[in-house]
């Protein structure tokens, strides 16, 4: 038996609304397939460096994220070098960055 799945566009729209209304600014930078397309989360941090999350599943199947940039903050350029990477490889990813002065994912997210 399959999990059932929530719409990736439904999922960003609810995600992006709700990091807003909790200030932590959020928008879309790349639209994937509405209906299954993963998702990258760019986490911009409090003095311009970043981290890229992206999907992956914990060991025990549940989903979860995981730092696709390394567990070290990086520069803006090496963002936008891994995110263009795993965009090449799969172009129905979506992209969404989020204002996260700590780093930490303002969303529901278990890391790995």
């Amino acid at each position: 038996m399959t999990e059932a799945r929530l719409r990736t566009g439904l999922w960003a729209a609810a995600v992006i609304r709700r990091a807003n209304q909790d200030g932590h600014p959020a928008m879309v930078l790349r639209r994937g397939d509405a209906d299954a397309g993963g998702v990258l989360a760019v986490l911009l941090g409090r003095d311009g460096r970043l981290s890229v999350l992206g999907q992956t599943r914990a060991p025990d199947g549940r989903p979860a994220w995981i730092r696709g940039t390394g567990t070290d903050p990086v520069d803006q350029q090496a963002a936008d070098a891994y995110v263009a990477r795993q965009v090449n490889r799969d172009p129905d990813l979506w992209v969404l960055e989020f204002d996260a002065p700590d780093l930490m994912p303002p969303f529901e997210a278990v890391l790995i």
